[in-house]
């Protein structure tokens, strides 16, 4: 009996020595705290739409490869001089002069028809990488929006807690003077109603963080629920006045050149259709009896000698397409200094704002709070502490709106410079 005993004993300490070891291994095996980059750089791996970018660059480089080549030729076979109204109409024997015929002929474009045609699909690969460059960005922006709004909103319910406690002692505190005859029955129920609010705010914050994680969740393989450091919202990586000078080097900005370029080869290809093709033909003929067979070889070339209403009036249009091109990516250009001026400015207010929050409204809204309470506590009327508490409370969430308006603006700066490691 008392062997089987200590037989159990050690056999229960052996599990929960596995167990422990077992949880220690959980703990270290699980992944780590996701930040904000490393949400980034995952949302790129697995994003469907810059897979569907690779496979339109590669179909484009595909496209490419056949740029400039010649066409394929054209067989050509039949009959001559085939006779219809004699005594020997319908037959390829009864007339010496009959020939069956097989030959081809190969059409010979310009040189200069071929090189526009090459300079097109090359500005094409050009304008795809660029707005392969637009995708990465808005990928990034979205991934980094989305960790955003589960960090604001994990904030939110953070910064709603830290009033959870404060309000378990207004209501003891009422029901307290309410049993020593100095409260009231109406202060009791406001404090509890005070507190249900606020777990009803608790209630809402928690559906906003589930929300939160479904948008994340949409980029990433595995599920993110811990969050990592956030970066410093308040410091952007690239300074205002770099991001004003190097505008064209803009993810947004990239696809305007790209497009300026197709227009270029576009005009020139319509320049091309100046210079003359050519073709070369080949026929063989045979003949019947014993009459030998014949031999052609012939050679065309166009004429583009009526140029005014043909090839100059497709010149001309190519080049007012061209100049469009230009002039729409320097109002590009301009819109987009304007709208880092615009997100730049909003950035700093809301700096600002968070600043005065955490200097002054925020410390100030909980002084007074906890002066009305112990106040009440003292004998006096709880009213002022229910109104500073409802301030508090509406404070807190404008100071997490705050700072989630900032976090969202600083995203939108942050990726609009290429990074050698997100490029495809």
């Amino acid at each position: 009996m008392l062997l089987s005993l200590f037989t159990r004993r050690a056999v229960a300490s052996g599990l929960a020595v596995v167990l422990s070891g077992m949880s220690v291994f959980t703990a270290y095996a699980a992944d780590p705290p996701l930040t904000l980059e490393a949400a980034v750089q995952e949302g790129m791996v697995q994003a469907p739409a810059l897979m569907a970018h690779h496979a339109h660059v590669a179909s484009m480089h595909e496209e490419a490869a056949r740029a400039g080549r010649l066409p394929d030729p054209t067989l050509n076979f039949g009959v001559q001089n085939f006779p219809i109204d004699t005594s020997g109409a319908f037959s390829v024997r009864s007339d010496p002069m009959t020939m069956r015929t097989i030959g081809f002929t190969q059409a010979l474009p310009s040189r200069a028809a071929r090189s526009a045609d090459r300079e097109v699909a090359d500005a094409e690969i050009k304008a795809a990488d660029a707005e392969g460059a637009d995708t990465i960005q808005s990928i990034q922006e979205r991934v980094a929006d989305a960790w955003i709004d589960l960090w604001a909103a994990q904030q939110k319910r953070a910064l709603l807690s830290e009033l959870h406690t404060e309000n378990a002692l207004a209501v003891q505190i009422t029901q307290a003077r309410l049993k020593g005859g100095s409260g009231s029955a109406t202060d009791a129920l406001a404090a509890r109603a005070d507190a249900a609010a606020l777990d009803n705010r608790l209630e809402a914050s928690d559906a906003d963080i589930a929300v939160a994680q479904a948008g994340l969740q949409r980029w990433l393989v595995h599920n993110a629920t811990d969050l990592g450091d956030a970066p410093d919202f308040g410091q952007l990586p690239v300074t205002p006045e770099h991001l004003d000078q190097a505008v064209d080097q803009q993810a947004p900005m990239q696809v305007w050149e790209a497009r300026e370029q197709v227009a270029q080869a576009a005009l020139d290809r319509a320049r091309a259709t100046k210079h003359p093709d050519w073709s070369v033909s080949f026929l063989y003929g045979q003949r019947a009896g014993p009459l030998s067979d014949m031999v052609m070889v012939q050679f065309g070339v166009t004429l583009p000698l009526f140029t005014r209403n043909r090839q100059d009036r497709a010149i001309g249009a190519k080049e007012e397409q061209w100049e469009a091109a230009q002039d729409n990516h320097e109002d590009a250009r301009r819109e987009q200094r304007a709208v880092i001026a615009r997100t730049v400015a909003s950035w700093q207010g809301w700096g600002r704002q968070i600043q005065r929050y955490q200097d002054t409204l925020l410390p100030l809204n909980r002084d007074r709070t906890k002066t009305a309470l112990a106040a009440y506590r003292g004998g006096s009327a709880l009213q002022p502490w229910l109104d500073a508490r409802r301030e508090e409370i509406e404070q807190r969430l404008s100071y997490a709106d705050a700072l989630a308006a900032r976090a969202h603006l600083w995203a939108s700066l942050a990726y609009l410079l290429p990074t050698p490691a997100a490029m495809p």
